[in-house]
C-alpha cells in the first residue's frame, strides 16, 4: 500500500468532526498558498498586463460598475 493509500484509508475512517476540521484546515492551506502565489505574480510584473488592460477599458469608458 503506498502512502496516499495509507492517507486515503486514515482520512476515511476519520470522525465526522475530525474530518472537518482536516478538510477546513486543507482549504485554508490551499488558500495560502493561492494567496502567496497570486504576491509573487504580482511582485514580479507578471500580472501588470491585467492593469494595463483595465486602464484601457477605463480610458474608452468600457468599465461598467460592480
Amino acid at each position: 500500500m503506498s502512502r496516499i493509500e495509507e492517507i486515503e484509508t486514515a482520512i476515511e475512517s476519520l470522525p465526522k468532526e475530525e474530518y472537518s476540521r482536516l478538510k477546513e484546515w486543507f482549504i485554508a492551506r490551499d488558500w495560502k498558498k493561492w494567496d502567496n502565489q497570486i504576491k509573487a505574480d504580482s511582485e514580479s510584473g507578471m500580472l501588470d498586463f491585467l492593469v494595463e488592460e483595465a486602464l484601457s477599458e477605463k480610458a474608452k469608458r468600457k468599465l461598467t460598475e460592480l
